[in-house]
C-alpha cells in the first residue's frame, strides 16, 4: 500500500509543477529560469575588463647575448 500512496503524492507534485509551468509561458511568453543568477551590466568585472584589453599589444625588449 506505501508505494501506491507514494506514487500518487509523486504523481501530485508532477501535475502541479506541470500546470505552474503552463501558466508561465502565458504569463511570460518563455520559461523563466529561476536557479540561474544574472550578473548586472553596470557591476564591475575585473575579468572581463581584462579580456577586454587582451588586444592591446605588449612590447617585448628582449637583450641577447
Amino acid at each position: 500500500m506505501k508505494t501506491k500512496k507514494k506514487d500518487s503524492i509523486v504523481e501530485q507534485v508532477k501535475a502541479a509543477r506541470k500546470q505552474s509551468r503552463e501558466e508561465e509561458l502565458k504569463a511570460h511568453g518563455k520559461a523563466i529560469n529561476y536557479q540561474k543568477v544574472m550578473a548586472s551590466k553596470k557591476q564591475y568585472n575585473r575579468k572581463k575588463n581584462k579580456a577586454d584589453d587582451e588586444v592591446l599589444p605588449y612590447l617585448f625588449m628582449y637583450a641577447g647575448h
